[in-house]
């Protein structure tokens, strides 16, 4: 994929995003409910449905991570629920505290429009996947499953990355079907404090 679909994600907007997922957090802390991203601040690329996620860590340690690849909210609102989500409803880890806040770094991935990949054969998809640019999405019946384009940092090998999302789908690691169906998306990811963006996700 030659071409980036993120260049309306300048530094002013990663900034406004990375704000609204720290007041959200802040706001849940007090009220227990995603801060009201209001009309105002919905401008631009923040006011287009997009998929997110939003991603805590401590000391380079994973403390959260929620989002949703479907692009049904406007970004900013979708960012600000995401960032609550990952700060207090992910199931994983125990409701982040107050005193935890200041420690707490937020990295925000804003996915791209998916794509729906003609895959007649496991031959055939391999082929297809840019490794380390394309996130997955793999869907057989209601199982379904994606992992986002950073998970090519622990899973070079493309027929391994593939039997990693079948078995977190639910499925064998070599399960192949005419009914599996797939869809790719990238993702720019951009983290406090620097702004610059990683195009890889």
């Amino acid at each position: 994929m030659a071409h980036s679909p993120f260049t309306e994600l300048q530094a002013d907007v990663r900034h406004r995003l990375l704000g609204i997922a720290r007041d959200s957090i802040s706001y849940g802390l007090e009220h227990g409910v995603p801060t009201t991203v209001g009309e105002q601040r919905l401008t631009g690329v923040l006011a287009e449905p997009r998929g997110s996620f939003v991603t805590l860590r401590q000391q380079s340690k994973l403390r959260g991570c929620v989002g949703t690849i479907e692009p049904v909210h406007p970004l900013g609102k979708a960012v600000a629920k995401a960032a609550f989500n990952a700060a207090f409803r992910d199931r994983r880890f125990s409701a982040l505290q107050e005193r935890e806040l200041a420690a707490t770094s937020i990295e925000i991935s804003v996915l791209s429009h998916m794509e729906v990949i003609a895959a007649p054969s496991e031959a055939a998809l391999l082929e297809t996947l840019e490794v380390g640019v394309d996130g997955l999405l793999l869907q057989e019946g209601w199982r379904r499953a994606t992992f986002l384009p950073k998970v090519w940092e622990q899973i070079p090998d493309p027929a391994d990355f593939l039997s990693a999302l079948r078995e977190k789908a639910g499925l064998p690691s070599r399960y192949w079907s005419d009914s599996l169906s797939f869809q790719r998306y990238q993702a720019m990811s951009f983290a406090e404090p620097a702004l610059q963006p990683v195009i890889n996700g």
